[in-house]
């Protein structure tokens, strides 16, 4: 994989890195919004508080992180150049940030109007991404599979929030109530979220964490057939709904259980003598991963389960906080330090060595980071069982780990501007 990555395509700095900041900060509002709100947040899925906190991680931190991600891949793994990345990232940065925001508002006022502007701004954002990133990889021969799974992932981005879309007009009053709500949530998470991340990890986990390829028919394979598997279920869901949308619902939850089992597979036969950070997070983003898929499973097939208050919450804490984020704050841990060193190492023209990436973030703070964000998703998951006592206290430690990552994230950048002030004291000293 290493040897199809053309980093002299990578946009400016500037373009991604806009987007990895801004994360944390929706995922500390998540942590403040339940701080604040309380147990009331926890009493089902369907209150607007959990709606808003769902939506804060959702649109906030992982569209952040994911079409940030996008920006600095697409040129440097399928070599499909945006045209004009800064003007594409300003643009889409610019409208998805302020529609996060003002949905989860929304969620919590119940005002028409401002899902209506909600909806627009996110729509528009994510129509931008799209075209850009559609004319970049049609524009380029179809070479590896994850060129072709880039290619696969978009169009579940455009139906996830083409299904947004509608249900936040029916919530404004504009369009009638569609019943598109679990199809909105399957395509959000498995045919955008899911296949992303399996495209992703095929470039990242061997790179990063030293373990062997995945096999080559899962990478050839995978996103299409999961895409094809959600489908299938989603045609059932749409026209009758039932047992049989429920037997055929196993199929895709199935396949995200394959990628999870194969992914801490590999990991077993890393070549790295001791785990780091990145890889603690990817493995427990895949444990928790394989325990959410056993418990959709669990609901659908036994009916005690099933009508518990409980599981819907544990389920969205494992997939949301226990998994994306986790696994996104371990990739952001190496792809900002790496960004930051290949910056460098281009502003000295080889001249001036950059410093090593361990030093753009210590592993120290990682390693801290690291404890804070599993001893918040321990305390959630406790907290959907027992919200009474543990909503608040959750809540302050997602907000600690969020705005943990932040700093660490903000330090980051800090050293960049000093590291760059340097070489340009270097190289104005030479020229004198």
């Amino acid at each position: 994989m290493r040897a199809l990555l053309s980093f002299d395509q990578a946009p400016p700095l500037a373009a991604p890195l806009r987007f990895f900041l801004t994360a944390p900060l929706f995922s500390a509002l998540a942590g403040l919004l339940l701080l604040l709100a309380g147990p009331q947040i926890l009493v089902s899925r369907w209150t607007p508080g959990a709606l808003a906190l769902t939506h804060l991680i959702t649109a906030g931190f992982m569209l952040q992180v994911m079409l940030g991600a996008l920006i600095q891949i697409l040129p440097v793994v399928a070599g499909a150049n945006l045209k004009h990345p800064l003007l594409v990232a300003s643009l889409v940065h610019g409208t998805i940030t302020p529609g996060a925001l003002l949905l989860c508002a929304a969620f919590l006022l119940s005002d028409r109007l401002t899902f209506e502007v909600a909806a627009l701004l996110l729509a528009a954002g994510v129509g931008v991404f799209l075209l850009a990133a559609g004319c970049a990889l049609y524009a380029v021969p179809t070479t590896s599979p994850t060129s072709r799974g880039l290619r696969l992932a978009l169009p579940g981005l455009a139906i996830s929030v083409a299904l947004g879309v509608l249900l936040a007009g029916a919530r404004a009053g504009s369009l009638p109530l569609p019943q598109a709500t679990p199809l909105h949530v399957a395509w959000g998470l498995i045919g955008w979220g899911v296949v992303l991340l399996a495209v992703v990890a095929l470039v990242v986990v061997p790179m990063f964490q030293m373990t062997p390829p995945y096999p080559e028919s899962f990478a050839r394979f995978f996103p299409l057939a999961l895409l094809g598997m959600l489908a299938v279920w989603s045609l059932a869901e749409s026209l009758s709904g039932g047992a049989l949308a429920t037997a055929l619902s196993a199929f895709p939850v199935g396949g995200v259980a394959v990628f999870a089992a194969l992914t801490l597979d590999l990991q077993q036969r890393s070549q790295r003598a001791r785990m780091d950070a990145t890889q603690h997070y990817w493995r427990w983003a895949m444990i928790c991963a394989l325990a959410a898929s056993a418990l959709v499973l669990a609901a659908n097939v036994v009916p005690t389960i099933g009508e518990r208050r409980e599981w819907p919450l544990i389920c969205g804490t494992l997939v949301l906080f226990g998994g994306f984020v986790a696994v996104m704050t371990g990739m952001l841990y190496k792809i900002v330090p790496f960004l930051i060193w290949l910056n460098l190492q281009n502003l000295g023209q080889g001249r001036i060595l950059a410093p090593t990436m361990n030093r753009v973030i210590t592993a120290k703070s990682v390693n801290q980071q690291t404890i804070a964000h599993f001893a918040a998703l321990a305390l959630l998951l406790a907290a959907s069982v027992s919200p009474e006592w543990l909503a608040r206290p959750a809540g302050l430690a997602v907000l600690v780990a969020s705005g943990w990552l932040m700093l660490n994230l903000l330090r980051a950048t800090g050293f960049h501007r000093q590291h760059v002030r340097r070489i340009q004291a270097l190289v104005a000293n030479s020229a004198a």
